[in-house]
């Protein structure tokens, strides 16, 4: 397609960066400038990655073109992007780049989320919860929202957190579950563990672990935790029916599970869906809505329930009207911008393991 010939003219920095939980919305720039065939940033001689924990960047890559086979490679370049996301200044995988500099347009996109904390209170982190979380916390937290606001821990607990990053989960889920509980994450980036272990050390807190492993083989064994949290994580996985095994596996019978996540109402071009920036980016592995919740279903679980649902575009950029865009997005793809981000939306989900 010339829209995606257009983006191969553009030259992807050294990626010398890591993969732990999230998706970056300012991939919304990237899946929007393959839609309409035309650049929404100012031209540069060299693409400057800026990434976020979804993992994304603020421009597309050119490579690979062609469709994502092999799963093992949809992992290794999560991972590879996730790395990378500790040296990088973004506010969350959802949330915009944090730099002042960034080649986003504003005459096309205006970023008017605020700073890393007012955007993670926007996710559903309060004021309380973050005023204890020094900033090497909450910079690296890219979520799409707060698992623990719906788990309803309880002292005494045990919590694994999938895809846990720098920690800012499994740090607010420790407090909950208190001395006589623990918090695990698991993740599948060193980089991210090590980061997460230094965390751990500044805040003081010892009824926590952080483990390097993937979620399609949880490192622990059966029965073993009362409660599994995620965020905006598992729509990276190309095999979400393994995780929810896993899950389901390793929880005690009665326990539960409570994830933030990306889900689809609508359907996404096929270039989308085979790029690797887009898997980076949460949105190219994220399923349909009803097709998640069923993967949770066929893994055992019962009482699964939505607890709330919000737009993507609630969360990221708000798009000024520009006629030639919204003509062109609308000639080609038969929407606009703003119903482009409507299909891509942020739940929060509850289910349980029967007794």
């Amino acid at each position: 397609m010339a829209n995606e010939k257009k983006n191969e003219s553009k030259k992807e920095k050294d990626e010398s960066t890591p993969d732990s939980s999230c998706c970056s919305f300012a991939k919304t720039t990237d899946l929007l400038e393959k839609l309409l065939g035309q650049s929404l940033t100012e031209p540069e001689p060299e693409a400057i990655d800026a990434s976020c924990d979804c993992g994304c960047t603020t421009h597309a890559s050119a490579e690979p073109t062609e469709p994502i086979q092999d799963p093992k490679e949809i992992k290794e370049y999560v991972k590879k992007r996730y790395a990378g996301l500790i040296s990088q200044p973004v506010s969350s995988c959802c949330g915009p780049v944090a730099s002042s500099d960034s080649p986003v347009n504003t005459s096309t996109f205006q970023i008017d989320l605020g700073d890393k904390r007012k955007f993670a209170e926007k996710l559903g982190y309060t004021e309380v919860e973050l005023k204890d979380l020094p900033n090497d916390v909450t910079d690296i937290s890219f979520g799409c929202g707060n698992p623990t606001a719906i788990a309803e821990l309880k002292p005494g607990e045990v919590v694994l957190d999938l895809g846990s990053g720098g920690g800012i989960d499994v740090f607010l889920a420790a407090k909950k579950v208190g001395t006589t509980g623990k918090a695990i994450g698991l993740d599948m980036t060193p980089a991210m563990i090590e980061r997460a272990n230094a965390n751990a050390e500044k805040i003081g807190l010892s009824n926590v672990e952080f483990k390097l492993g993937e979620m399609e083989a949880i490192p622990l064994i059966d029965e073993s935790v009362d409660v599994v949290i995620s965020n905006c994580v598992i729509n990276l996985s190309p095999d979400k029916a393994q995780v929810f095994r896993q899950i389901f596996r390793v929880l005690k019978p009665g326990g539960r599970l409570a994830v933030s996540d990306i889900v689809l109402n609508g359907e996404l071009p096929d270039f989308i869906k085979r790029d690797f920036e887009a898997w980076a980016g949460c949105v190219a592995g994220a399923l349909q809505e009803g097709d998640y919740l069923q993967r949770i279903k066929d893994a055992g679980f019962e009482d699964v329930k939505i607890e709330s649902k919000r737009s993507v575009k609630e969360l990221t950029y708000s798009i000024k009207q520009n006629p030639e865009i919204l003509e062109k997005l609308k000639q080609e793809w038969g929407s606009s911008p703003e119903e482009l981000l409507g299909r891509i939306v942020s739940i929060k989900v509850k289910a349980f393991k029967p007794n």
